[in-house]
């Protein structure tokens, strides 16, 4: 089995710029390149939905999910130090005795 390929952003983006420009079918571009045509659409379609923002990369998020990973945190964060506390104050009510 064939190991699968990396691309860059620079890559993926001046591949479907390269489409969008040349006036040639989605399979002759995707075999100019060298890459599969499922590939080619997949990145067509990333770049309409997401313009310039397309292809963030490992560990980069897109900007329209940063908010939500950043409130994740913050509740995951919130809910951590109230399960603290609710610990700390059942330690400190126990009736000593």
């Amino acid at each position: 089995m064939e190991k699968q390929r990396k691309y860059d952003r620079e890559f993926k983006i001046n591949s479907v710029k390269f489409y969008r420009e040349s006036g040639k079918k989605l399979e002759e571009v995707a075999k100019d390149l060298g890459i599969p045509k499922a590939t080619l659409y997949y990145w067509i379609k990333e770049f309409q939905e997401h313009g310039e923002d397309s292809f963030p990369g490992s560990g980069l998020l897109k900007p329209c999910n940063e908010e939500l990973y950043r409130l994740k945190k913050q509740l995951a964060d919130v809910t951590m130090e109230r399960d603290i506390l609710k610990k700390a104050a059942a330690i400190f009510l126990k009736p000593k005795g």
